[in-house]
């Protein structure tokens, strides 16, 4: 009891006590010496001795001693060690016994008498029984807290020849422990649940059998640990587990011989540590979590010990979104593939036993990649018009914030706008002509460009103001002349309308679906002097031209039919009455015989005689253009008509291009048929005609040739 509360102290090994010569017991007169050995080597100094638990003031590491009593010794190294009970008797005859004494090591006994060469023969008897008779030493084995008592007797014979018999004193061996019974020890002696632990059976050899070896095995309740039997005197066991108060013990054992010990049970409880500092973490980190992607939820624990129990939580949902039991200082929860309604406030929670303990609440938002915009014109009609300023409104309807939102004109980018908080983007643009066609915009927040569809817009541009021209373009203009007033405005979107104005008066309109110009033509007549203009109209607002004046100069028809009726008279006297009378003889005769003459394009008929069309060769002159034919059919039935002959000259510098007077340039000029009926007796117009004629000038023939 006392070793097992010396090592439970801590206390060091025990010293050993050697006697040399090696026996506890002698005769009076003689002396032993003492030496005092530690586990390492025999101590020659700084040694403590005691004598019957009584200090002795010797320091040296020997003791020389002839009295009887307990001796013990005790180092700097060493714990006391097992008291040596040393006799000195005055018997005859001692029992001796080597010292030390190991239990099942072997003991010599020596039976020795005060004459030695007196005794014939030894017996040695254990407990009163005979062991042996011999007449010299024996070895015996006793066993640890052996109370076995021996003693000897030593017989002889005298001189007389009478034999006698001597008798020793009882001898209790004083055998030592090979080896104390173990003790088990943990390091640490209180373990915390989960942290590993050593367990170390202790106990040691006296240093004169340091030769032998000694064999460990550990048990937990009536289980063995380990691998069983091993010559470590260490187990380490890695990981401990609170299941209440468990029993540990070990035994040590030698070999040869063949010893088992047993230390005392040892009750060690493992500490359970309560979870705490939960905490919950995600991978990816927060704010960097993007839709689609898996979501590592990672509840841990600062301190905590044994089997613990995670679970994962989301506010407003009733059941947890996982659980899991394990011996970890962590645990993980995967979410696949996340998606926007996962976003929201989540917590977890770690119990082992104790109650669960929540980490604190972090929120999880998703980064959303922006989805593929919408555009949108809005203007303020329902036709886009050149100078309304409309609004470009792009929008993503899904996409964490910022967004930046860029916008295209075929592909041509327009500029830029950024939603700080997400949502829409505007950009304004005032609208040209040239804004026609298609527009598009582009959503980003760096996860993702996502473009919209083409929206196509139609710009639909107001007429300028239309500019009037005439053709011919000249100041005066002819009675008779055909002008063509032509108006166009620069810009504008088909169909035009163009209204044409005399005065204020409308002429007339005239269309221009695809845009551009219009005109419109006009036969003069003295009454179209004055300012024209003209006015364009797409639907927009109408404009107007400024006005451009024309100055109608020269007869009235009336008067030039008389002039031409006068011109022919004096062109007929000149080819002679005869070649008129043949003209019209052969007039005559074609309507009598049915043969028409035809015109250019006409069906085929005879022609009408050179002589007719051409007129007199006499007349001809150099500076006369040659006059060419133009046919006519002309019905030979009607005896009433009379027909003349109207030669052409060829225009002259800035005479209307398209007046019904002249050719155009190039062509050959034309020469006119003229019918004159004649004045029927009976017609009530004819004195009207008649009076009309009154005021008609005389031309003079040769002046008129000359004009020609």
């Amino acid at each position: 009891m006392l070793l097992w509360l010396l090592l439970i102290l801590g206390a060091l090994p025990k010293a050993l006590l050697v006697l040399k010569p090696p026996w506890s017991t002698a005769f009076k007169g003689e002396t032993v010496t003492l030496f005092c050995k530690d586990h390492h080597s025999v101590a020659w100094e700084y040694v403590s001795w005691y004598h019957n638990e009584t200090p002795l003031r010797k320091q040296s590491g020997k003791l020389q001693i002839s009295k009887s009593g307990h001796y013990r010794c005790k180092t700097q190294r060493s714990s006391l060690s097992d008291p040596v009970h040393v006799q000195f008797l005055s018997d005859w005859l001692v029992l001796q016994a080597s010292h030390p004494a190991f239990e099942r090591d072997k003991v010599v006994l020596r039976c020795r008498g005060k004459k030695e060469e007196a005794i014939v023969e030894r017996t040695y008897y254990k407990n009163e029984e005979k062991i042996r008779t011999y007449n010299s030493n024996i070895t015996v084995y006793p066993d640890f807290n052996d109370d076995s008592k021996y003693h000897c007797t030593a017989s002889g014979t005298n001189i007389w020849g009478g034999s006698w018999t001597e008798t020793s004193r009882p001898l209790k061996i004083q055998v030592q422990e090979l080896f104390p019974s173990p003790v088990l020890t943990a390091s640490p002696s209180w373990p915390i649940e989960g942290s590993p632990m050593t367990l170390t059976c202790e106990t040691w050899l006296p240093p004169q059998t340091s030769h032998t070896r000694l064999q460990f095995c550990f048990f937990k309740e009536h289980q063995a640990l380990g691998a069983g039997w091993s010559n470590s005197p260490e187990l380490q066991i890695p990981t401990t587990w609170s299941e209440g108060a468990a029993s540990y013990w070990c035994q040590a054992r030698t070999v040869i011989p063949r010893i088992l010990k047993t230390s005392p049970r040892s009750q060690i409880r493992v500490h359970r540590v309560p979870v705490s500092g939960v905490n919950l973490e995600t991978q990816p980190l927060v704010g960097q979590l993007i839709e689609g992607e898996d979501l590592v939820l990672i509840c841990s624990v600062a301190a905590g010990t044994g089997t613990v129990t995670y679970s994962w939580h989301r506010e407003g949902s009733e059941r947890s979104l996982g659980r899991k039991t394990q011996n970890a200082l962590s645990a993980e929860l995967r979410i696949a593939s996340v998606r926007e309604q996962d976003a929201g406030r989540y917590y977890c929670a770690a119990d082992n036993l104790d109650g669960p303990v929540l980490s604190k609440r972090i929120r999880i938002t998703l980064r959303v990649p922006v989805s593929p915009p919408v555009l949108t014109i809005r203007r303020p009609r329902s036709q886009a018009v050149e100078g309304d300023v409309v609004e470009l409104h792009c929008e993503a309807q899904r996409g964490s914030p910022p967004i930046l939102y860029r916008f295209y004109h075929e592909d041509v980018p327009l500029g830029s706008s950024s939603a700080p908080s997400g949502g829409e983007a505007s950009l304004n643009l005032s609208l040209t002509a040239e804004h026609s066609g298609n527009y598009s915009c582009e959503a980003n927040n760096s996860l993702g460009v996502q473009r919209s569809k083409m929206v196509s817009l139609s710009i639909t541009v107001p007429v300028s103001h239309p500019v009037l021209t005439l053709n011919p373009d000249v100041a005066q203009a002819m009675v008779g002349d055909v002008l063509e007033l032509r108006c166009e405005a620069q810009r504008g979107s088909p169909p035009i309308l163009y209204w044409f104005y005399h005065e204020d008066v409308i002429l007339g309109n005239t269309s221009a679906p695809f845009g551009g110009g219009a005109s419109f033509n006009l036969s003069l007549t003295t009454e179209h002097s004055g300012n024209y203009s003209c006015g364009a109209d797409n639907g927009l607002g109408a404009q107007s031209s400024e006005t451009v004046s024309l100055n109608i100069t020269g007869l009235s028809k009336n008067k030039v039919t008389h002039i031409t009726v006068g011109v022919i008279g004096c062109l007929l006297s000149m080819l002679g009455l005869a070649a008129t009378a043949a003209l019209v003889g052969r007039f005559r005769t074609q309507r009598k015989s049915g043969t028409i003459p035809r015109n250019i394009g006409s069906v085929p008929g005879p022609d009408p005689p050179a002589q007719a069309l051409h007129g007199p060769p006499s007349l001809s002159r150099p500076a006369l253009m040659e006059l060419q034919p133009l046919y006519s059919n002309v019905s030979p039935g009607d005896d009433d008509l009379v027909y003349s002959q109207i030669w052409s000259r060829q225009h002259r510098e800035g005479s209307p291009a398209h007046s019904p007077r002249t050719h155009q340039k190039g062509e050959e000029p034309a020469i006119i048929y003229s019918e004159v009926k004649r004045a029927d007796p009976d017609d009530p117009a004819r004195q009207d005609r008649e009076e009309a004629a009154e005021g008609y000038e005389n031309v003079p023939c040769a002046s008129l040739a000359l004009d020609h």
